[in-house]
C-alpha cells in the first residue's frame, strides 16, 4: 500500500510538470500572437497569467521536496524526482521569457514594424514545438525523441544570428530605427534563451531515462 501511494505521488508530480509545460507553451504562443497582431490585451493577459506558471513551478518544487524527505527514493525513482526539480526551473524561466516578450509588446504599443517579424515567429514556433516534443518524450520515456528535439535548437540559433544582424544593420542605416530595433532584439534574445532552456529539458529527460548526463547545449 505504501509503495502504491508513492507511485501515485510520482504520477501526480509528473502530471504537474506536464501541466506546467502546457502553460508555458500557451504563454509563448500568446506572447507571439500579441506581437504579430499588436494585441495589447493579450500581451497583458500573458503578463498576468505568469503567476499561474510561477505557482505550478512552486508546486512541483514542494512535491519533489516532500517526496525526497518522506519516501527516501532509490535509483530510478530518485532520477524521476531530480529531473522534475530541474525541469520546473527551466520551464519557469521560459514562462518569464514569454512574459518579458509580452512586456516588450506593451512597450512597443501599436507602432508599425520597421522590418518583417516572420523569422521571429518561426523561432517561436520551433521553441514551442521543442517544449511540446520534450513533454511527449517525458511522458513516453522516449530518449530518441528528446535527442532529436534538442537538435531543433540549431535552427533557432541560426535564425537568432540572422535576425540579430539584420536589426543591427537597421540601426546603423537609420538612427530612427534604433529604439524599435533594440526592443525587437530583446524579443529575439528571449526566444533564443527559450530554445536553450528547451535543450536543457532534453538533457534532463535523457538523464531520467538512462542515468547518463549529456551536454547538448553546444
Amino acid at each position: 500500500m505504501v509503495r502504491e501511494s508513492f507511485q501515485e505521488q510520482l504520477k501526480v508530480l509528473r502530471d504537474t510538470v506536464v501541466e506546467l509545460g502546457r502553460q508555458v507553451e500557451t504563454a509563448i504562443d500568446c506572447a507571439m500572437t500579441a506581437l504579430k497582431d499588436r494585441n495589447l490585451d493579450l500581451a497583458e493577459k500573458v503578463v498576468m497569467d505568469d503567476e499561474i506558471i510561477d505557482k505550478l513551478s512552486l508546486d512541483v518544487e514542494k512535491k519533489c521536496t516532500t517526496l525526497l524527505a518522506l519516501q527516501q527514493p532509490m535509483a530510478r525513482d530518485l532520477r524521476l524526482i531530480s529531473t522534475a526539480m530541474r525541469m520546473h526551473v527551466d520551464l519557469e524561466r521560459m514562462g518569464d521569457y514569454a512574459c518579458n516578450i509580452s512586456k516588450t509588446v506593451l512597450t512597443l504599443g501599436g507602432e508599425p514594424f520597421i522590418t518583417s517579424i516572420d523569422d521571429m515567429l518561426h523561432m517561436a514556433d520551433l521553441a514551442r514545438e521543442m517544449v511540446r516534443k520534450n513533454l511527449d518524450a517525458y511522458i513516453k520515456l522516449d530518449r530518441e525523441l528528446a535527442l532529436k528535439t534538442a537538435k531543433m535548437d540549431h535552427e533557432i540559433d541560426h535564425l537568432f544570428g540572422k535576425v540579430f544582424q539584420e536589426l543591427m544593420t537597421l540601426m546603423t542605416e537609420n538612427p530612427g530605427n534604433i529604439k524599435q530595433s533594440t526592443y525587437l532584439s530583446h524579443i529575439v534574445k528571449y526566444l533564443e534563451r527559450i530554445g536553450d532552456r528547451a535543450t536543457n529539458l532534453s538533457e534532463s529527460i535523457i538523464y531520467m531515462i538512462t542515468g547518463d548526463r549529456y551536454e547538448l547545449n553546444d
